[in-house]
C-alpha cells in the first residue's frame, strides 16, 4: 500500500515548488550575473585589463560551476535539502565584500564566496526540479532553468540601470534579492526533506549486479555522457564569451555607449529564456536528441555570421541565436539524467555546473587573446564554437537510452 502511495506521488506534478525552485533559481543566478554585470565599472573604477576580467570570470565560473559534481556526489549519497538556502547565504556574503572590494585582488576574493555559494545550490535544485517533476519532465526541468536563465539576463539590466549610476555599492541593493530568495528555499527545503527517497542510490551495490552485457552498456553510457559533455562545452565557451566580452566589441567596434550595448545582450539574454522554456517541452513531444541537434543545426550558420553584420541586423539575429541554442539548455540536463537514472546530484553538476563552468577556461583565453590580438578576432573566433553542437549526431536516441537504462533493472 505504502509502495503504491510513493508510485502515485512520483507521478504528481508539484507545480507549486516547480515554481518556488525556479524562483529560487532566479534569485541565486540573478547574484551570479551581478559579476558580468560589473565587468565594464570595474575596468574602468580598478583599471582592469581584459585578461583580468578573464580571471574573474574564471573565478566566478571554477567555483560556480566545475565543482558542483563533487557537492552533487554528496547529495547523491546523502541528501541535504538545507544546502538550498545556505547556497543563497554564502553567495551574499560574497556580494557583500564584492560592493566594497577595493582592489583586484579583493574582487577576486568575493567572487569566490558568490560561486561557491552557487556551486552549492545547483544540485539540490536540479533533484528537487526532478522530484517535482512527475510524469512532465521537460516542462520541469524548463520552469527550473528559466528561472536560472533569466536570473542572469538581468546582467545587462543592472549594468545600465544600477551600476552606471551607483558603481559597486549599487551590487548591495542585491541583498534583497538574497533574502527572498532564502525565505523561498526554506519553504522549498521542508517539502524537499518530507519528500525524500527512502533509501540513497549505493554504486558498490549496484555494480555487484551488473553482469557482462550490462558492462558493456555500463561503457556505452559513460562515452555517450563525455560526448553530451563535449557538446556543452562546446556551448558554454560560445555563452561565456558573449555574456563577458561582447559588450566591448560593441563598444570599441561600434562606438556604442556603456549604456547602450546593454540593450544588445539583453536581446540575446532575454531569447535564452524563451528558449529554454519552449525546449522542454518540445523534447516532451520530439525527443531529446531531436532537440538537442536541432539547437545547434539552427545556431550555427547565425553565429558564423554575427561579427561581420551591421548594427541594424545584431539585435533580430542575436534573438534568433540566443532563442535556437538554449531551446537545448534544459533538455541536456534531461538526456544526462536519463543516461544515469538514480545519479541525479552528480549528473546535473556534470551538466550544469563542470560543462558550463568550463567556460571559464574560455574566459581566461578570449581576455589574453583580445589583449593580445584585438576584440574583433576573439568574436570571430568564438563564433565557430556552436559548430561543435553538430556532434551531436552521434548521440544514442531516446529509445536506446531507455533500452541501456532498464537493463540493470531485468
Amino acid at each position: 500500500m505504502e509502495n503504491t502511495e510513493r508510485k502515485n506521488t512520483a507521478l504528481h506534478t508539484y507545480f507549486g515548488i516547480l515554481f518556488a525552485i525556479g524562483c529560487g533559481h532566479f534569485f541565486n543566478d540573478s547574484i551570479q550575473a551581478v559579476i558580468p554585470a560589473m565587468n565594464p565599472i570595474l575596468e574602468q573604477t580598478l583599471n582592469l585589463t581584459y585578461a583580468q576580467l578573464g580571471w574573474i570570470a574564471f573565478v566566478a565560473n571554477m567555483t560556480a560551476s566545475v565543482i558542483q559534481p563533487f557537492f552533487g556526489y554528496y547529495a547523491d549519497i546523502k541528501s541535504k535539502p538545507f544546502l538550498l538556502p545556505t547556497g543563497i547565504l554564502t553567495s551574499l556574503t560574497g556580494l557583500v565584500l564584492f560592493a566594497f572590494a577595493p582592489t583586484y585582488i579583493w574582487a577576486l576574493f568575493a567572487v569566490f564566496f558568490i560561486g561557491i555559494g552557487s556551486s552549492i545550490f545547483h544540485p539540490e535544485g536540479s533533484r528537487v526540479a526532478h522530484m517535482a517533476a512527475g510524469k512532465k519532465r521537460g516542462l520541469a526541468q524548463s520552469i527550473y532553468q528559466v528561472g536560472g536563465n533569466l536570473g542572469q539576463s538581468m546582467a545587462p539590466v543592472l549594468t545600465a540601470l544600477l551600476f552606471v549610476p551607483f558603481g559597486q555599492k549599487g551590487v548591495l541593493s542585491f541583498s534583497a534579492f538574497a533574502f527572498i530568495g532564502m525565505i523561498i528555499l526554506l519553504f522549498v527545503s521542508f517539502w524537499y526533506r518530507a519528500h525524500q527517497p527512502e533509501k540513497p542510490i549505493r554504486l558498490k551495490q549496484q555494480r555487484r549486479k551488473l553482469n557482462h552485457r550490462e558492462v558493456f552498456v555500463h561503457k556505452r553510457v559513460l562515452m555517450a555522457m563525455t560526448l553530451l559533455v563535449a557538446i556543452i562545452f562546446a556551448r558554454s565557451w560560445y555563452s561565456s564569451c558573449i555574456s563577458n566580452f561582447y559588450q566591448f566589441y560593441l563598444i570599441h567596434d561600434y562606438g556604442l555607449s556603456i549604456q547602450f550595448a546593454q540593450i544588445f545582450i539583453f536581446v540575446f539574454m532575454i531569447s535564452g529564456v524563451i528558449g529554454t522554456f519552449l525546449g522542454g517541452p518540445l523534447a516532451d513531444r520530439f525527443g531529446r536528441k531531436t532537440v538537442i541537434l536541432g539547437s545547434f543545426i539552427g545556431a550555427a550558420p547565425l553565429s558564423l555570421l554575427l561579427p561581420y553584420l551591421p548594427i541594424t541586423f545584431i539585435a533580430p539575429v542575436f534573438f534568433l541565436i540566443g532563442l535556437i541554442i538554449t531551446s537545448s539548455f534544459s533538455v541536456t540536463v534531461i538526456y544526462a539524467q536519463e543516461l544515469m537514472p538514480g545519479r541525479l546530484g552528480m549528473v546535473s553538476g556534470l551538466t550544469i555546473g563542470f560543462a558550463f563552468g568550463m567556460g571559464a577556461i574560455g574566459a581566461v583565453l578570449f581576455g589574453n587573446l583580445a589583449d593580445l590580438l584585438s576584440i574583433r578576432f576573439v568574436m570571430i573566433l568564438c563564433s565557430i564554437f556552436p559548430i561543435v553542437g553538430l556532434l551531436s549526431f552521434a548521440l544514442p536516441g531516446d529509445s536506446k537510452i531507455r533500452r541501456w537504462t532498464k537493463l540493470p533493472h531485468k
